[in-house]
C-alpha cells in the first residue's frame, strides 16, 4: 500500500459528525470519530480537518461560514495543505436543504411549538425538501468547483468525492417520526443527492466513495444503523439523522480499502 502522510477534509456536518463524542471542535460540530479521524487513524497519517456542520459547497469554496457559536470560518479551499496526499469532499446535501427538511418534519410533529422551528424554517421554507433540477445542478457543479480547487492547492492529491449515507430506507417509518409519504419523499432526495454525486465524480473525474451504497441496510429501523435516531432534546438534536461512529468507521474502512488499490 502506497504511504500516505497526510489528509485533509472538507464537507459539512456528514463529515464533521455532530453527535459523537469526544468532540474535537465545538463551533464546526466536529468529532474526533468523524471518517476523517478515523481514516488518518488507520493510515497513521497526520489529518487537517476542515469540516463543520451546516456547510454548503460554497462554504468550501469561497464563502466564509459562521460557526453555532458565531466562530467565523474561513472557506474551507483555503486551508488544503499543498502536501496533502489525500483529499475528502463531504458536501451538496444543505444545499438542496435535505438535512434541514428532516429535522423541521420530525419537530413539527413531536413539538409544534418548538423554538427551532423558526430557525430551522429560514433553511427550509417549504419543509420536505424539493429539489428543482436547477438547485441540483448548481450543487453538482458547486463540488465539480470544489474538486477542482483542491487540484490547484494540492496537485499530487488522491481526491475522494464521499457521498451520504442513507438515514432512512423503506423500513424507517416505525423507528422516525415520519409517515409512509414523508419518507417516500425522503427516499427521492436521498436518491436525488445520490445522482449528484455521480455526476460531480464523472464530470470531474474523480474518485467516489459511494457510502449510499455502503450504507445499504443500514438505516433507522435496522437491527445494525449507522446513523443516529431522532432526539427531541434542543442540546442534542443536531446529531439526529447523522452517521454514528459505526457509520463512520465503515466509510474510514472502505476508504482505506480504496487507497490500497
Amino acid at each position: 500500500m502506497p504511504r500516505y502522510e497526510l489528509v485533509a477534509a472538507l464537507g459539512s456536518s456528514f463529515a464533521a459528525g455532530p453527535g459523537i463524542d469526544p468532540v474535537a471542535d465545538a463551533a464546526a460540530m466536529r468529532s474526533a470519530r468523524n471518517y476523517p479521524h478515523l481514516l488518518a487513524e488507520r493510515l497513521g497519517a497526520r489529518l487537517v480537518d476542515l469540516t463543520a456542520a451546516g456547510a454548503t459547497t460554497a462554504n468550501l469554496l469561497d464563502t466564509p461560514q459562521q460557526g453555532i457559536d458565531g466562530t467565523a470560518f474561513a472557506p474551507q479551499l483555503e486551508g488544503v495543505p499543498a502536501d496533502a496526499d489525500v483529499v475528502t469532499i463531504t458536501a451538496g446535501g444543505n444545499d438542496l436543504g435535505f438535512m434541514s427538511g428532516l429535522l423541521y418534519v420530525a419537530w413539527s410533529r413531536v413539538d409544534p411549538a418548538s423554538p427551532i422551528l423558526s430557525v430551522l424554517a429560514e433553511m427550509s421554507p417549504s419543509g420536505i425538501a424539493h429539489p428543482t433540477d436547477a438547485a441540483v445542478e448548481d450543487a453538482t457543479e458547486g463540488l465539480c468547483r470544489v474538486v477542482e480547487g483542491v487540484r490547484v492547492k494540492a496537485a499530487h492529491a488522491r481526491i475522494f468525492l464521499v457521498d451520504y449515507l442513507h438515514p432512512i430506507d423503506d423500513a424507517s417509518v416505525d423507528a422516525t417520526p415520519f409517515d409512509d409519504g414523508e419518507i417516500a419523499t425522503f427516499l427521492s432526495a436521498q436518491g436525488v443527492i445520490d445522482q449528484m454525486f455521480r455526476d460531480a465524480a464523472l464530470r470531474s473525474g474523480t474518485e467516489l466513495l459511494a457510502a449510499s451504497s455502503l450504507s445499504a441496510g443500514h438505516a433507522l429501523g435496522s437491527t445494525t444503523p449507522w446513523v443516529q435516531p431522532f432526539r427531541d432534546v434542543l442540546e442534542g438534536t443536531a446529531g439526529s439523522f447523522h452517521p454514528n461512529e459505526a457509520g463512520m468507521t465503515a466509510i474510514a474502512v472502505a476508504l482505506e480499502e480504496a487507497l490500497s488499490s
